[in-house]
């Protein structure tokens, strides 16, 4: 029987970020003035972190000895020079690094206190600003944002249309409150589709940013 001969090429992979294929800079809906400002963050280092029984101490310890911050103990976000800690249950955080140098040592150093597993390129993050973002927001989130009920640090999980999302306050910008959302890579695309049809009617300028 001859043989049939196969060509093999190699294979080469290039990375892609969390959204790439999903969103990208410019702008959705109404023309004009954005009345939300969408910042797709990428190119960030993520980590769970789970402290061992009766470890909490010892691991915030160790987290503000290597990256300057302390494990918040309530739904709140610790944020520093370039890491931020982000709680995510009782005696769970997601640790955030500015870049991903340096950042698989410094995860090395944690193991020693806590179960700690990289999730890098299993997250994709949004920051919304904006004039409307709350307008925005309220289409989806089942939460009172207003300031008087949901202040600056503060950190929920909760749903937007029926995919999970990890949801949290920054400082306010100069357009008022700022949002960050996170959500698993693989429903990225559902969450997008939610919410460029919701943020559509008041005009969105959508960016690219580090983490």
């Amino acid at each position: 029987m001859a043989e049939t001969a196969i060509s093999r090429t190699a294979v080469s992979w290039t990375p892609r970020g969390a959204w790439a294929g999903i969103a990208q800079a410019g702008q959705i809906g109404a023309a004009g003035p954005a009345g939300v400002t969408a910042t797709l963050l990428d190119g960030f280092g993520l980590a769970t972190l789970i402290a061992a029984p009766g470890g909490t101490a010892a691991l915030s310890g160790l987290v503000e000895s290597r990256a300057g911050i302390a494990l918040p103990a309530t739904p709140k976000i610790a944020s520093g020079a370039s890491h931020d800690a982000i709680w995510s249950g009782p005696e769970q955080w997601l640790l955030r690094a500015t870049a991903r140098d340096g950042f698989a040592g410094l995860l090395e150093a944690l193991s020693t206190q806590a179960a700690v597993s990289d999730q890098s390129d299993a997250r994709a993050a949004v920051r919304l600003s904006g004039s409307c973002v709350r307008n925005v927001l309220a289409k989806g989130v089942m939460l009172d944002l207003h300031p008087s009920a949901f202040a600056v640090g503060d950190v929920a999980l909760t749903s937007i249309a029926h995919v999970g999302v990890h949801l949290w306050r920054l400082a306010d910008g100069p357009e008022g409150s700022v949002f960050e959302i996170m959500v698993a890579r693989s429903m990225a695309g559902s969450f997008w589709s939610w919410f460029a049809a919701s943020a559509a009617e008041f005009g969105c300028r959508v960016s690219t940013g580090r983490g």
